[in-house]
């Protein structure tokens, strides 16, 4: 029997294999088959059947932890939970795979069931999961479906016509089944910037070095063209993007003890690794005026080899340059916020589900990190990802060890454009991560004077006029899931989930491109790499300057994690977050940019990019809210 570990009492799959080998009553008919969770595909009902595949299966079987997601998610609650007898009292990560990884008794029984059906099994050795290959013959026996071929959204695939099965004497062994179908699962950063990402681009000169310090009033446009109020009014010129001293002067004035995050590391996980990112965040930091990464400071954790490549992102694969600028953003982003603070890397072998959620595995093993930043997600989250448990047990793991894990809440809005109906992103969504969301924001030699919710339409100039070309452009995402349940310290807080879905997101920070960040990076212009800056958003900016900023906090409380985050930031109702209502920002700004990305040769365009002028089921309000969730870190939250 597994010992008791802080007071959770934990539970042994070890009737399993007994069980599965027969024991018990002769005459005992054999339990059902168990399906496996979120294994039947979600888009069947619009897919076009083909006849019975016959190629091969190569799968991965997840396996549930010891005692079961229930005992592990008491416990990583417990210790994140400020009141609890347990708060911060972490595992070592030797202790949680003492505790937590599934017993042999379990992978045997596992193993035994997929060998018999003529599959080979590889076991990682933290009985985290098993690897399955053989043929779709031998899949079919093993998991109780029949594969086909199948084309549904422009692909065509093989994959099982309903829920994949376990014997069920093996009942809850098993969490997550992914590769049946081969449909890719592919995430994307959540950025936005103004010219294709695997091009090289800058900003047009027409721009401010603080908000508003540029306007049609004071600086002409380049090549005479008059520009009209909008709604009666003159916006400013938006600004050229912000940098590392001015994004603290905004978030952490009045901070006292000299906080910069040493001591503290802050991971960051985006698929591929840039080349030239270290050299390129230290010359952006020399630059503005910041010092550059000290002697290992900053490092990378990368795999052997990279696979999906294809840099202009056809056949449904990844576009590796793209994820360059986004490392890139994130690791200057936290630097910025926490230049003291270490910077560990976790590069993803390709952009697809299963590969990110490899880079958890390193991280939480390794267990140097104190908070992981993560700037990507899927579109949506109407399904249920067939590998949500899988990913609940890494951020509950790591949780349990001290390690908070916080995600880009995407920058679509509530989704409703692009897919038709009010969604929030995944793994934003999940209760065991924390959601960054976007804001609008106006910073100036004052600080940081103004905030809105960031939910843009753009307008074009057209005969002199300003005329709405985009109702709806990009946005913080944000909003109610439609299939995860609103957890308990949500509930607690007083926020009202309409339809008993998970709110999102939980904080926000910078995310509207128009007020974004200036980075740097060696980018490819015209055949030739060269460094150069520009201003860049998205909620991908949001989540490390947040994940910077609690950085600072983690220092100024010891240096000591504080695993998941929401017990304690809803348990406050959002202490230390300034309340986002629109306050001191126009109603947009004027963006001035290259024809060509590049430069005047093409020409300029011009266009008026609201702050919250969108219309989604989104809003800003007092206390919690869909666009903002409680609001901006500021120096109240670090101490």
């Amino acid at each position: 029997m597994r010992r008791k570990v802080l007071g959770v009492t934990l539970a042994v799959v070890a009737t399993v294999a007994a069980t599965f080998a027969g024991a018990g009553a002769a005459s005992a008919a054999p339990p059902p088959p168990s399906p496996i969770p979120n294994s039947t595909p979600g888009w069947l009902s619009h897919a076009t059947k083909g006849g019975p595949a016959n190629g091969a299966v190569s799968a991965r079987v997840y396996l549930a932890p010891a005692g079961g997601m229930d005992a592990l998610s008491a416990l990583a609650t417990a210790v994140s939970t400020p009141g609890s007898a347990q708060y911060r009292k972490f595992l070592s990560a030797d202790q949680y795979h003492a505790t937590f990884d599934a017993p042999q008794a379990t992978v045997d029984a596992v193993t035994s069931w997929l060998q018999g059906a003529g599959l080979k099994t590889a076991v990682d050795p933290s009985h985290r999961y098993v690897d399955v290959k053989g043929g779709v013959g031998n899949a079919n026996k093993a998991f109780g479906v029949t594969i086909s071929n199948y084309t549904h959204d422009g692909l065509t695939v093989q994959s099982p016509d309903g829920a994949a099965t376990t014997p069920g004497a093996l009942a809850g062994a098993v969490i997550a089944v992914d590769g049946l179908d081969t449909t890719p699962s592919l995430v994307e950063p959540k950025t936005q910037k103004p010219a294709p990402p695997d091009g090289g681009f800058r900003n047009s000169p027409v721009c401010g070095t603080t908000y508003g310090s540029a306007n049609p009033g004071n600086m002409a446009t380049p090549d005479g063209t008059v520009l009209p109020a909008f709604d009666g009014k003159t916006l400013p010129y938006s600004p050229c993007g912000y940098t590392g001293p001015q994004l603290r002067n905004a978030y952490e004035a009045g901070l006292t003890g000299g906080y910069d995050g040493t001591g503290v590391t802050v991971a960051i996980t985006d698929a591929y690794a840039s080349p030239t990112v270290e050299a390129d965040a230290n010359r952006y930091a020399t630059d503005t005026g910041d010092k550059p990464f000290a002697a290992g400071q900053f490092s990378q954790n990368v795999p052997n080899a990279y696979t999906n490549v294809n840099s202009n992102k056809s056949n449904h694969q990844c576009g590796m340059a793209g994820w360059y600028g986004e490392e890139t953003l994130d690791v200057e982003a936290v630097h910025a916020m926490a230049p003291g603070a270490n910077i560990r890397y976790y590069a993803g072998k390709s952009c697809m589900d299963p590969d990110l959620l490899d880079t958890f595995t390193r991280i939480n093993d390794e267990n140097v990190a104190n908070i992981v930043t993560n700037s990507w997600g899927g579109a949506g989250d109407v399904v249920k990802p067939s590998l949500l448990l899988a990913y609940q047990t890494a951020f509950l793991q790591g949780a349990a060890q001290g390690i908070s894990y916080v995600f880009s809440s995407g920058d679509d809005g509530d989704e409703a454009a692009r897919l038709g109906s009010a969604q929030t992103d995944y793994p934003a969504s999940d209760p065991y991560v924390t959601a960054v969301g976007g804001t609008s924001t106006a910073i100036t030699d004052q600080g940081l004077t103004g905030e809105t919710g960031w939910q843009t339409s753009k307008y074009v100039l057209k005969g002199g006029a300003w005329t709405q070309s985009d109702a709806f452009l990009y946005g913080g995402g944000g909003g109610y899931s439609s299939n995860i349940a609103e957890p308990q310290y949500q509930k607690d807080a007083g926020v009202v989930s309409p339809n008993g879905g998970r709110a999102v997101p939980d904080v926000s920070m910078d995310g509207d491109p128009t007020t974004g960040m200036l980075v740097g990076q060696t980018q490819t212009f015209t055949g030739t790499a060269a460094y150069d800056t520009y201003r860049i958003g998205g909620t991908s900016l949001a989540s490390p300057l947040f994940a910077g900023i609690t950085a600072l906090k983690i220092q100024a409380n010891g240096g000591t994690g504080f695993g998941l985050l929401n017990p304690l930031i809803y348990g406050t109702h959002g202490q230390g977050f300034h309340d986002v209502t629109g306050a001191g920002i126009d109603e947009g700004a004027i963006r001035v940019d290259f024809a060509n990305g590049l430069d005047a040769s093409g020409g300029y365009v011009y266009s008026v990019r609201t702050f919250n002028g969108a219309t989604t089921t989104q809003s800003v309000a007092t206390g919690w809210d869909t666009e903002t969730g409680w609001g901006s870190a500021r120096a109240g939250w670090v101490q």
